[in-house]
């Protein structure tokens, strides 16, 4: 009996259902990750989760083909906390920048105030009566009491209400300022009828030279305010006639809206007597 002759080629095995197997597979696992991710408490991480599955169903690729998508998260995350740290890096960059060309600008401008002013006293030979100071937190107008009111009174001389109007006239560019009138005394008592002490003499030596700096209509009295110190600043000791002397004077600060705190320089301390 003659044997069977195999054929020379094998029949091939047919395995065209793998591939619905493969993807029945995905399928699975996919549902089983949804599932975990669900009963997880992290929030974050299903919206993570889900916006994986999102861009393997619609880009046609396989979640095992790009493992990279189901990570936990943790670089996207870091990404985001690491634009937000540079958006508000650039923002305090942007404000500080703002801030040091405000502060340049008024620079400029007190200091040419200071020179208008210092200009004025020169011409007008009151050197030993009127002083100017800038530093980093005004520019303040010393006027000695002599130049402004006779002893004990608070009416203003009729030059001294010309200085006060060229004043006012300097000041017409920078009503942006708040302008503090303060008035100031030696330590002698005074009691009379018009001024029961010196905190009522100083009060109303500001308030009067407040008053004429206010008629020039195109400044803004509510940017202006007046105090009274009395005796209680002194600049110089009350045991001399020439202390007493300054310390019984009028003072007009243009204070800084733009204040570096990190360069401010504190105004120097009163004397002791």
């Amino acid at each position: 009996m003659k044997k069977r002759k195999h054929d020379d080629h094998e029949e091939h095995i047919d395995e065209s259902w793998l591939i619905p197997y493969a993807d029945l597979l995905t399928l699975l696992l996919a549902l089983f990750i949804v599932l975990y991710a669900a009963s997880s408490t992290d929030a974050r991480k299903f919206e993570q989760m889900s916006e994986a599955f999102s861009a393997a169903f619609n880009s046609g690729a396989g979640i095992l083909d790009n493992p990279a998508i189901i990570k936990s998260g943790e670089q996207p995350q870091q990404k985001i906390d690491d634009a937000k740290k540079t958006n508000t890096e650039n923002k305090e960059n942007d404000s500080e920048s703002t801030l040091q060309e405000l502060m340049k600008k008024e620079q400029e401008d007190l200091e040419k105030l200071k020179k208008q002013l210092d200009q004025y006293i020169k011409k007008n030979g009151l050197s030993s009566d009127l002083e100017t100071k800038l530093n980093q937190s005004q520019l303040m107008i010393t006027i000695s009491d002599n130049a402004l009111f006779a002893s004990g009174s608070d009416a203003l001389r009729s030059d001294s209400i010309e200085l006060a109007a060229a004043i006012s006239k300097m000041l017409e560019p920078y009503t942006g300022y708040e302008i503090i009138v303060s008035g100031h005394t030696d330590n002698q008592p005074i009691r009379t009828q018009s001024f029961k002490s010196n905190w009522d003499l100083s009060s109303s030596r500001a308030i009067r030279f407040m008053d004429v700096l206010l008629k020039n209509n195109k400044l803004k009295p509510e940017r202006f305010s007046a105090i009274g110190y009395g005796e209680y600043r002194p600049v110089a000791s009350n045991d001399t006639t020439a202390g007493r002397a300054k310390n019984r004077r009028v003072e007009v600060s243009i204070i800084r809206k733009y204040v570096d705190a990190t360069n401010t320089q504190q105004v120097p301390a009163t004397p002791k007597q």
